[in-house]
């Protein structure tokens, strides 16, 4: 008779929490003793298990002997089999019903679209609260049969599965909270929209890498929509209008919003971007993983009025009109230059002589020495200069050291530079 192909679940097990591959408890588990048989047994005496088994990337096809199975695997909560080569649903099934605490299964790139899920296969997941099937192009069939035999499932991952549309089930699944859905080609709102009829009490939509290109939907029927939507990920979608933005003022629970990476803010400064979003969200208490403080949102909201207090009025947005009430008409603020000024213009004055010329403040003392040489026809060895502040209240300062830069007197327009010649 021929041997099945490929590793099975068991024999994987085993073989990764035999006594010399993993001889000690690793967090929440327990040691699990079967007697030998008399023909004979494949398993160890004794296994350590944690209740959260990883077994991704080992090849596995089948799932081996089903009592086994659920001698080992009683007390297990979270099973990871992504990356391996399942492809019949029996054959996951014969896995997790003898696995009856599961609540965590992660089934990602297996070629599980080569069979069809029946409705008594899926039952055996009943129990299963995070279902994970990104990536392994599960039909939206598939999706449905699992929805209606998963009455607890509160978390699903339908990501990297090229989904272009989303085909809405006969029954809404009501227990679900988070969906992500990333990196699929969802880009039109029509299809996102069905999410929101599918799972009412969604609380977190994960919608990443898109390119959704706008949301086309009236404001009463987006909060009808997603009444308890708390947390929306746009990240990398192709929103290219701030009337997009504003349309998620609509959820009325929306909490936590991700827009990086969206053609409309690509144009702005980073600074533009994250102060013109919180001002247009009122709601919204953290942007792109950052809390926004209260502090953070006076200054952000005051910043939008200034932005938009030159653009003609027909183009300035309602949110303008909104924060006007709210702080009053604010006038731009001061442009300040704090960069060290580069030159002065001084007086000159020597004997009964004064020149108003413009002198280099990176220079020192024994340079400007040389730049008045001609002027006050003095070598620069017989020149004494002297500085007078025409705001200080105290007399001239002696400029008596050659090295010393200029700039380091705090010389302004105005001031006075004065030149004698050193006494014989």
């Amino acid at each position: 008779m021929d041997q099945p192909s490929g590793r099975s679940f068991m024999q994987v097990l085993c073989e990764k929490y035999s006594p010399e591959n993993f001889p000690y408890r690793r967090g929440p588990g327990m040691g699990v003793h079967v007697p030998a048989t008399p023909q004979g047994s494949p398993m160890k005496d004794r296994l350590n298990l944690p209740s959260v088994l990883v077994l991704n990337s080992c090849g596995i096809t089948r799932a081996g002997d089903e009592k086994e199975i659920a001698a080992f695997c009683a007390h297990v909560s979270e099973l990871d089999l992504s990356d391996n080569k399942l492809e019949d649903w029996h054959e996951v099934s014969k896995i997790v019903s003898n696995v009856p605490q599961l609540e965590f299964l992660n089934l990602s790139s297996n070629p599980l679209n080569l069979s069809v899920l029946e409705r008594t296969c899926a039952g055996s997941f009943s129990g299963v609260r995070k279902l994970v099937l990104n990536n392994s192009k599960a039909s939206w069939e598939t999706v449905h049969t699992i929805l209606q035999e998963l009455p607890d499932l509160e978390e699903l991952f339908l990501c990297l599965n090229d989904y272009e549309t989303v085909s809405c089930p006969s029954i809404c699944c009501h227990s679900l909270k988070l969906l992500h859905i990333t990196d699929n080609n969802l880009q039109d709102w029509t299809e996102i929209r069905k999410l929101g009829v599918m799972f009412p009490s969604l609380d977190t939509l994960v919608l990443a890498n898109n390119h959704l290109n706008a949301i086309e939907e009236p404001d009463d029927s987006l909060a009808r929509l997603f009444p308890n939507l708390r947390s929306i990920s746009l990240h990398k979608s192709g929103l290219q209008s701030w009337e997009d933005i504003d349309k998620l003022n609509s959820f009325p629970k929306l909490e936590e919003v991700r827009l990086l990476g969206i053609p409309l803010l690509q144009p702005y400064t980073t600074e533009e971007r994250r102060k013109l979003v919180i001002a247009r969200l009122p709601s919204v208490s953290k942007l792109n993983g950052s809390v926004v403080t209260d502090g953070e949102r006076e200054d952000s909201e005051r910043f939008f009025i200034r932005y938009y207090v030159d653009v003609p009025q027909e183009e300035v947005p309602f949110r303008y009109h909104e924060l006007i009430t709210k702080y009053g008409k604010l006038e731009p603020l001061a442009e300040v230059d704090l960069r060290p000024q580069s030159s002065a213009k001084v007086e000159v004055h020597f004997n009964d002589q004064v020149e108003e010329m413009s002198i280099r403040l990176d220079q020192t003392v024994a340079e400007l020495k040389k730049q008045l040489k001609t002027l006050v026809q003095l070598p620069t060895s017989n020149m004494l200069l002297y500085y007078f502040d025409h705001e200080a209240p105290f007399g001239p300062e002696e400029m008596k050291y050659s090295s010393r830069a200029l700039h380091s007197f705090g010389i302004r327009d105005g001031d006075k530079i004065y030149v004698e010649s050193k006494t014989k």
